[in-house]
């Protein structure tokens, strides 16, 4: 507790605890391993990519309408998340809470058409038993789905305690590790996008 005490004024108020800037130095470290996670997840797509087996292709199931909005869900979500952070540093926590609501909402919204297009494909025949293609695109993108659930979750939890305790240097880190979090998120999605869904449309 005694490093609470180790406070630097001029710093953002998220960096201005030595815990606060331990913490996300160590969020930072947590990444790199979500980093090799999500690699080795996409090592093994590309390496399933083409084993179809006597089920339908990519091209035959993706829908590129679908696919848009749940990009464009995740990537506006990045830049109101974007917007929370801004105002936190203005040391506005009401805007921090709108904004930060409003990336939650952009968020389920992506969920919620994943699940969908889940259910579509199942209704179509397409399960995780269908081939090793649609098996690994099962787990990679239910695993990034899991984590924006987890992130949802998350940040529903920090919301509550903003609202108790307002921002603080504390909670102000925890608000910026949690940016981070989602961010990263999008990048993955960002590959994910390119990497299976373009190029599965055109293979």
């Amino acid at each position: 507790m005694a490093h609470d005490h180790n406070v630097n004024p001029n710093a953002p108020l998220e960096y201005q605890s030595e815990t606060g800037r331990l913490n996300i130095t160590g969020f930072w470290t947590f990444l790199g391993a979500e980093i090799a996670l999500f690699s080795t997840l996409f090592a093994s797509y590309f390496a399933l990519q083409s084993r179809v087996g006597d089920g339908p292709t990519s091209p035959e199931m993706f829908e590129a309408g679908l696919v848009m909005i749940m990009t464009m869900l995740l990537l506006t979500s990045s830049f109101t998340c974007g917007l929370a952070i801004h105002e936190m540093r203005a040391n506005n926590v009401k805007g921090v809470i709108i904004w930060m609501i409003i990336t939650l909402i952009l968020g389920a919204g992506f969920i919620g058409y994943e699940l969908y297009e889940f259910v579509h494909y199942v209704h179509e025949g397409v399960t995780l038993g269908t081939s090793a293609h649609w098996s690994m695109f099962f787990i990679l993108l239910g695993t990034h789905g899991l984590h924006v659930s987890i992130g949802i979750g998350w940040i529903i939890l920090l919301l509550i305690q903003l609202a108790r305790r307002g921002l603080t240097p504390k909670t102000a880190s925890k608000v910026f590790i949690s940016s981070l979090y989602w961010h990263f998120l999008d990048v993955v999605w960002i590959f994910i996008f390119t990497c299976v869904y373009l190029m599965g449309m055109v293979n």
